[in-house]
């Protein structure tokens, strides 16, 4: 009897555990799964998927089709051979997502900007999405497999493996991809497979020679210039369709190779495919016959091949003894002053002038900015010596920051020091150890050309000084990143001031937005009239106006303009001038975009606004007509002003519509220079009191 009581309340026992786990394992669903697996719902054009719904629902309980999860938690979506149409929508973020596969349906539209950073496996192949693959691709650091394969896309395979030590396989064939290979693909310590086949990818593939590869495919391409030697060990590798040059690099032998070693082994079928496939297996060189030597006998073509082979060789030694030559002679004029800081350890203390042995820890801070001439000394003096044309210039404390200091500030550029996305490229927020805060720009690949170009570029933004403008304080050129790092203003752009509804926003008094006017003013007139050369800045508009803790302006991507394409300049739309619609933008294209931004200032609107009626979306062809009648300027004011503005109203508000009527004039010579512009405006705020 007490046993068959104990085997009950045995039972009883697992029957309580078994429901009170079930109850922990099946809870309702994460609502941000809930909310993003709807809004793609939605985007997909709301498909006959079982269970899933626009709005609400629970995918996890009531097991959605394609859905799977752990907990409460959508982990897995796959949804591959669906007959699947729409788009992919804005609206990834699921929180706890591994897997994704979409593949194989009828998908349009582009990649969506942001995606879950905790995706593993991301497959949208055989789709028809169009446009470019996105930057935030970068932010995708644990994906071991990429499946972007035979769609529609376009542009540049973006650089941004830099962390993808994870990645494994990797296909981007069967689109439209161009340009050269991203300098970043050598971090992908990991990859295995490569597919790249059928896209119109050109340059060489020397990014590709140390990575762990067994298979990779690269037909039907531009590539172009010598095979690496590395890649022909490869066990797959495909690379017909390409305008290779058929000469091998590799490192020279210690000895001469015999004639027979350079002479392709006598074939029955003078296959030319063949030929070249028996010479790709091989590490050494090997040179192709060309046809009219076929019928010559096996003598005349070995002497042949030994004889270019000789020439070759020789050839390649006086090169060597050329390049030496010049470096050597070009190395001699500046060994007097490189013995004065041969040592790369010494910190030389500016207010002391002493100089002294930097700890471990200082040594292992950034340098600043190393000596713009092709050559790679850099000084370790705070402020340091650049050569220019002859001259010795002395500029700022410019540091040069690595990738793993930078990461280490940004938190690994994650999403939550993201600032925003500007026209040159994204912005991210970062904090030193010290509490102090900075801002890293990286730019864009495409828009540098090389290492040479952006030290110059560096070199010249570092001599951009004035209170008004965004201070230069470093950059970071490893692993092919363009990264230029400033000081952080802690009250964000004018644009958010002005356009944004939250309700933390900076709100601007009418006296303020004069000041603001004023700084940007003197910014410009600083660039045009003080600086030499002088400086266009042709990217001017509200979101490049920053506040910092003082409220003070400080503009900035000053010196960044010459990077921007017409087509880039064009995008910052409702600030451009009418004359670059005929390819000229000058100091007067400035000025004009400048008046914009006093439109801004002056009635709370956004320069382009397609959300408002069409004769109201540029608030220039608005705003122009009304500025010189009394009565409409009143009503242009900025409504969240409340009709604040000191007595007596209307002068300051008059005088303020004559400046930016000005700015806008249609043709630029008609436009003032920005030096008038700050008079008048000092003008205005004197009236103020």
């Amino acid at each position: 009897m007490a046993c068959a009581n104990l085997a009950l309340h045995f039972r009883i026992l697992i029957m309580s555990v078994m429901i009170f786990a079930a109850t922990f394992c099946v809870g309702d669903t994460d609502p941000l799964d809930v909310a993003a697996i709807n809004s793609l719902y939605v985007a997909l054009g709301s498909p006959p998927l079982q269970g899933w719904k626009p709005t609400g629902g629970d995918p996890c309980v009531e097991q959605w089709q394609g859905v799977s999860c752990v907990f409460s938690n959508i982990t897995a979506l796959q949804l591959g051979s669906m007959n699947l149409s729409g788009q992919l929508g804005s609206n990834l973020d699921f929180p706890s997502i591994i897997e994704m596969d979409i593949s194989n349906n009828s998908i349009g539209g582009t990649i969506p900007s942001t995606l879950p950073s905790t995706l593993k496996r991301l497959s949208l192949s055989e789709n028809k999405l169009n446009g470019s693959i996105p930057d935030a691709l970068s932010m995708l650091i644990q994906l071991t497999e990429l499946s972007l394969n035979n769609n529609h896309l376009t542009g540049q395979i973006p650089d941004v493996f830099l962390q993808f030590t994870s990645l494994t396989n990797m296909n981007l064939s069967g689109n439209n991809l161009s340009g050269q290979l991203p300098p970043s693909i050598v971090n992908l310590s990991s990859l295995t497979t490569l597919h790249l086949q059928n896209n119109q990818l050109g340059g060489t593939l020397f990014v590709l020679e140390d990575l762990p590869l067994q298979n990779l495919n690269i037909e039907n391409n531009l590539f172009s210039g010598p095979i690496p030697p590395k890649l022909l060990t490869i066990p797959e590798f495909r690379k017909d369709g390409n305008p290779f040059n058929t000469t091998i690099i590799h490192s020279p032998p210690a000895a001469a190779p015999s004639p027979e070693a350079m002479v392709p082994s006598p074939s029955p079928t003078p296959s030319t495919e063949k030929s070249h496939g028996k010479g790709a297996k091989s590490p050494s060189m090997t040179m192709k016959a060309p046809t009219p030597l076929i019928t010559r006998s096996s003598f005349e073509v070995k002497n042949m091949v030994w004889w270019i082979a000789g020439f070759g060789i020789i050839i390649f030694i006086a090169l060597g003894i050329c390049l030496f030559m010049c470096w050597y002679c070009k190395r001699r004029p500046r060994s007097k002053n490189y013995e004065e800081h041969k040592d790369m350890d010494v910190y030389i203390d500016e207010e002391k002038g002493q100089g002294s042995k930097l700890p471990p820890l200082q040594q292992a801070l950034p340098h600043p900015l190393p000596i713009i001439s092709g050559e790679n000394f850099i000084s370790p003096a705070k402020s340091t010596k650049v050569i220019e044309g002859g001259k010795q210039i002395i500029t700022s404390s410019i540091r040069v920051y690595s990738v793993a200091l930078l990461q280490q500030y940004t938190d690994s550029f994650s999403q939550e020091n993201y600032i925003g996305e500007g026209t040159l490229g994204p912005l991210y927020k970062g904090e030193l150890p010290d509490g102090k805060l900075l801002a890293v720009r990286k730019l864009n690949a495409s828009m540098v050309q090389n290492h040479e170009q952006f030290l110059q570029l560096v070199f010249s933004i570092s001599k951009i000084q004035h209170p008004n403008i965004v201070k230069l304080l470093g950059y970071c050129t490893e692993h092919s990143q363009w990264l230029l790092v400033y000081e952080y203003c802690s009250n964000g752009t004018l644009h958010d001031a002005l356009h944004t509804d939250d309700n933390t926003r900076v709100k601007l008094s009418w006296n303020e937005r004069i000041q603001v006017s004023l700084g940007a003013a003197r910014a410009l007139q600083y660039l045009h009239e003080n600086f030499q050369p002088p400086v266009v800045q042709r990217n001017f508009r509200s979101s490049n106006v920053l506040l910092n803790d003082k409220m003070e302006v400080c503009v900035s991507d000053c010196g960044l303009g010459s990077l921007l394409s017409s087509e880039q300049v064009v995008t910052a739309q409702g600030y451009d001038a009418p004359e670059f619609e005929s390819g000229s933008y000058t100091q007067k294209s400035d000025v004009f975009s400048f008046g914009v931004v006093m439109l801004e200032l002056l009635t709370g609107r956004k320069a382009f606004d397609r959300w408002r009626p069409r004769g109201e979306q540029s608030v220039v062809r608005w705003a122009v007509p009304q500025l010189h009648d009394i009565d409409a300027l009143s009503e242009m004011v900025d409504p969240s002003l409340n009709g604040a503005y000191p007595p007596p109203p209307m002068k300051s508000l008059s005088r303020f519509a004559d400046v930016i009527s000005s700015c806008l004039q249609h043709e630029p010579e008609f436009r003032p220079a920005m030096s008038e512009i700050v008079q008048d405006l000092l003008r205005i705020t004197s009236s103020l009191g």
